[in-house]
């Protein structure tokens, strides 16, 4: 029996400086601030870091994207995206540093409801992370051009009024020691892009609204909800 030939191009985002980043997975952290730990009702102290992931094609670069079915309570998360060169099992610190390929903004999109209705049920919530355009991001620049600073900024706003706000500095596990540690439970790998947390202040959103995602010194998200 012969069988037809799959053709299958990975998804990738576009870069600063003119190139094509080609996306294998999307790891996400889960309360990487003290803050928004505490408005999700979880104590922030220092703890080992939870992670899930979002199928690649969820990120994307585009100035709309579609408000989401089978949800009446999308939120915002801004956060900031390391894109990896290289990875490996139980990297070091030092090692995941320089794995990095480079940096955006994004915003980790939720149906909360969803989400909300699976912890109470004691269900995988994937479906309230993983949807079609669940993830944009701005335009990636090498590590070469950029670095995280503890003073940069990171904020989003929605229709030019600010929800978030805080510096990299307030993450609980920097960049370095949160790879490091991702790296313990799955080998890290080329392609792979790896969304750092969210500061506290998120909230919903509703079709027709802008929200504008920013770290300061990378290029701006700036998109509009689209009706589903």
């Amino acid at each position: 029996m012969s069988r037809a030939a799959v053709t299958w191009h990975p998804p990738s985002l576009p870069t600063s400086d003119g190139r094509e980043f080609p996306v294998r997975h999307a790891w996400c952290v889960g309360r990487n601030y003290a803050e928004h730990a505490r408005e999700m009702g979880v104590d922030p102290e220092r703890a080992s870091p939870v992670f899930f992931s979002k199928p690649a094609r969820a990120l994307v670069h585009a100035d709309s994207v579609a408000y989401p079915p089978e949800t009446e309570e999308l939120h915002h998360e801004v956060e900031l995206v390391v894109f990896l060169a290289s990875g490996g099992r139980c990297l070091s610190p030092e090692q995941a540093a320089a794995s990095v390929f480079g940096y955006a903004v994004g915003v980790d999109l939720t149906r909360r409801d969803v989400q909300s209705r699976a912890k109470q049920a004691g269900q995988p919530w994937e479906m309230s992370k993983g949807f079609d355009q669940s993830g944009p991001v701005g335009l990636i620049v090498p590590s070469r051009d950029w670095a995280p600073a503890p003073e940069s900024t990171i904020e989003l706003a929605v229709d030019g009024r600010r929800r978030q706000a805080a510096r990299l500095g307030e993450m609980i596990w920097p960049v370095p020691e949160l790879l490091a540690a991702l790296s313990r439970t799955v080998t890290l790998e080329a392609g792979d892009a790896v969304f750092t947390g969210t500061p506290a202040g998120v909230a919903a959103l509703e079709p027709g609204e802008r929200v504008r995602a920013h770290v300061e010194g990378l290029p701006e998200l700036d998109l509009t909800i689209a009706a589903a």
